[in-house]
């Protein structure tokens, strides 16, 4: 299957060209903000280890987490009630996004958060593009998230816990202003056992593409989101 070689401009061959069954798409490019924002706008998105050139993807399927189906067992939810977690959002996106690279995962190796990528999302952030959800225990931020912001769609990368439940909580915040603000969908790639859990199912390439495009229709919310 073909893959196709990016050059200097910010442009794209659409996502349906991705035939390969793990939906590599193209090779190349860089991480500015204007390709990283057309990339998400056309349902493609970068991850590539550090000793690879940047690699964009659109999968089909899709995995999507629609917010009046986001799932919490009952103990779950009785858990994070007595937890004593404060949520936060926006105040240390930096830190989110570092914590997203530096803390280990079962069943993985290293990580596709690079120094690199975490210049270019912080960099959306203070664009107003990208945002954290934070959990902070006892002063000490022990969980969250982050991901991209176009239209009323969010795009989720990536998730931390450093104690029990804790992306859980930021999950459910985001979750929460999904549905105040009518959030279509919260987009995470591809389907794990974990998220699965959550609700999270999957649909085509086509679906999510025309789901994308009427998402995107709605004005972008670009103010920092600590003061939603």
């Amino acid at each position: 299957m073909p893959v196709y070689r990016l050059n200097s401009r910010p442009v794209f061959p659409p996502a349906h060209l991705a035939e390969s069954e793990d939906g590599l798409l193209a090779v190349g490019g860089d991480l500015s903000r204007e390709r990283l924002l057309k990339a998400y706008a056309e349902g493609i998105f970068p991850w590539y280890s550090p000793s690879e050139p940047i690699l964009w993807w659109s999968p089909d399927p899709r995995a999507l987490l629609f917010p009046d189906e986001f799932y919490l067992s009952r103990r779950n939810r009785r858990y994070l009630q007595k937890a004593g977690f404060v949520k936060r959002r926006d105040t240390v996106f930096a830190e989110v996004i570092k914590a997203c690279a530096g803390t280990p995962r079962r069943h993985e190796s290293g990580t596709w958060i690079t120094p690199e990528m975490q210049d270019a999302y912080i960099d959306l952030h203070e664009a107003g593009f990208a945002h954290s959800f934070e959990v902070f225990k006892g002063g000490q931020l022990v969980g969250g998230l982050y991901g991209i912001s176009l239209g009323r769609c969010f795009f989720a990368e990536s998730m931390f816990s450093l104690v029990d439940h804790a992306s859980k909580a930021a999950l459910g915040d985001l979750v929460a202003l999904s549905r105040q603000y009518d959030f279509h969908f919260i987009d995470v790639q591809f389907l794990t056992p974990h998220l699965k859990q959550f609700g999270t199912h999957e649909i085509g390439r086509r679906e999510y593409l025309l789901r994308l495009n009427r998402a995107l229709k709605k004005p972008t919310m670009k103010k920092i989101w600590k003061e939603l």
